[in-house]
């Protein structure tokens, strides 16, 4: 696919679940991907991305950020407690919140700056012990731990395992973000974004299918 079937694909999506047009988000995931390819979307007009590491978008975003205005960058990926300073100087949304220690970090900086980006907190809604993220039942307590440190809280976001169908996880996740009154989720990827729309998606995270399959490490 290319950016404009996805958004076209979203359109459809919105509408066949009687949502509201444009209440979806894409966020084009560049991670690893060319710089050229990166370009290609920025010159069609799309400016919402996400990366995995902070090391990466400080390398490449400056540049874009001087030839192309209101780009909006999104960390969809871990986040070290030693990289949250140039984290929340850098991003404009943070969707992987999942640790007290890292929320206390936010905390102090945002009382330094004046300013926090978005957050939203990892769900690791299929208890993978691999995998990052708040456990399903301690999810509650957990939003009410960072709310108390007044950070700016809006949503929730998870990665169902490869395994199992992701229907199940997304519906968990919007349960877990009604009872906490948190209006963004950030759910579904290339292979089942319009899933993850019929089940309230606000944010939805393309990759592959917007810039074609990543280059193979360089050996």
């Amino acid at each position: 696919m290319v950016l404009s079937e996805i958004t076209a694909s979203i359109a459809n999506a919105e509408a066949a679940a009687d949502r509201p047009a444009g209440s979806v988000k894409l966020i084009a995931v560049s991670k690893v991907q060319p710089e050229d390819r990166v370009a290609a979307v920025l010159d069609q007009g799309h400016r919402l991305f996400g990366e995995n590491r902070v090391q990466e978008a400080a390398g490449r975003w400056p540049a874009f950020q001087e030839r192309y205005e209101d780009i909006s960058l999104h960390l969809i990926g871990p986040l070290q407690s030693n990289k949250a300073r140039q984290a929340v100087e850098m991003f404009d949304a943070i969707h992987t919140l999942d640790r007290i220690k890292l929320a206390r970090r936010f905390a102090d900086l945002a009382q330094e700056r004046g300013a926090c980006p978005e957050l939203l907190i990892q769900v690791n809604t299929g208890e993978e012990p691999q995998k990052a993220g708040i456990l399903p039942a301690e999810t509650d307590a957990f939003v009410a731990e960072v709310r108390a440190m007044d950070l700016p809280v809006t949503g929730l976001m998870c990665i169902p395992p490869v395994e199992e169908e992701a229907s199940l996880h997304f519906a968990l996740l919007a349960k877990l973000a009604a009872r906490n009154d948190l209006r963004e989720l950030s759910m579904g990827m290339s292979a089942d974004f319009e899933k993850a729309i019929a089940f309230g998606a606000t944010y939805v995270r393309v990759g592959s299918a917007i810039f074609g399959e990543r280059p193979a490490p360089q050996t």
